[in-house]
């Protein structure tokens, strides 16, 4: 049975990819290239220096590290600045109302994102005090595939891996739980989310019942 659920926040709770996707456009064309809604897929689930190489790959541009660390702190100022308005009305559709339903049915609840400003788009949305634990990039030094941020997010939680279920929407993340031994759920397209256990639209109508009848 599943005692905890551990959620990625970008594409997962609330949709911040587009606030990214703007803020490295910019950076893309201030280097002179081109930078497309397909590229930014690529993105999806990783850290800002790791997505910034992959930018900087798709531009066939070679930079040196000082340059690279200024250019991701130029990205995230800018994407702060686009984040300051995050409302409430923000969250994706029914998640709201599924971490409602874990907390009646006593489900330990954690947030898993590479995002370093994970804790500052929870308090922006009013969702800080449904999560027990919230492991962010600033608390992790090894990028999803690899397992790091949910393992910690087990450990803070007090549950075992296996009975932990991750809510994903990046391919990098899918392969994360896996490589921490726990179950997991795709936000997204099948084609898209390889391995996951099950492979959801979004949370409009998915509840702890149905939850509990994938996971008895």
């Amino acid at each position: 049975m599943i005692e905890a659920c551990i959620f990625d926040l970008d594409g997962v709770i609330v949709d911040t990819a587009r606030y990214h996707y703007i803020a490295w456009k910019n950076i893309a064309e201030d280097l002179g290239f081109v930078f497309s809604k397909d590229d930014n897929e690529r993105l999806k689930g990783i850290g800002r220096l790791e997505s910034l190489n992959i930018l900087l790959q798709i531009g066939n541009i070679n930079l040196e590290e000082g340059e690279k660390n200024r250019l991701a702190t130029i990205k995230n100022e800018f994407y702060l600045k686009l984040i300051e308005e995050m409302k409430p009305e923000e969250i994706l559709p029914g998640v709201t109302n599924f971490l409602k339903d874990l907390r009646k049915n006593k489900i330990r609840i954690a947030l898993g994102s590479a995002s370093k400003n994970a804790p500052f788009i929870l308090e922006r949305t009013n969702l800080t005090t449904y999560f027990d634990a919230i492991i962010d990039g600033n608390m992790v030094s090894k990028a999803k595939p690899d397992p790091e941020v949910f393992l910690k997010g087990a450990t803070q939680l007090g549950i075992e891996p296996t009975k932990c279920l991750v809510f994903e929407d990046a391919q990098a993340g899918i392969e994360a739980a896996i490589n921490a031994g726990m179950h997991c759920i795709g936000i997204g397209k099948h084609e898209n989310l390889k391995g996951a256990d099950f492979v959801i639209p979004g949370f409009q109508e998915f509840n702890y019942d149905r939850l509990r009848s994938w996971y008895l």
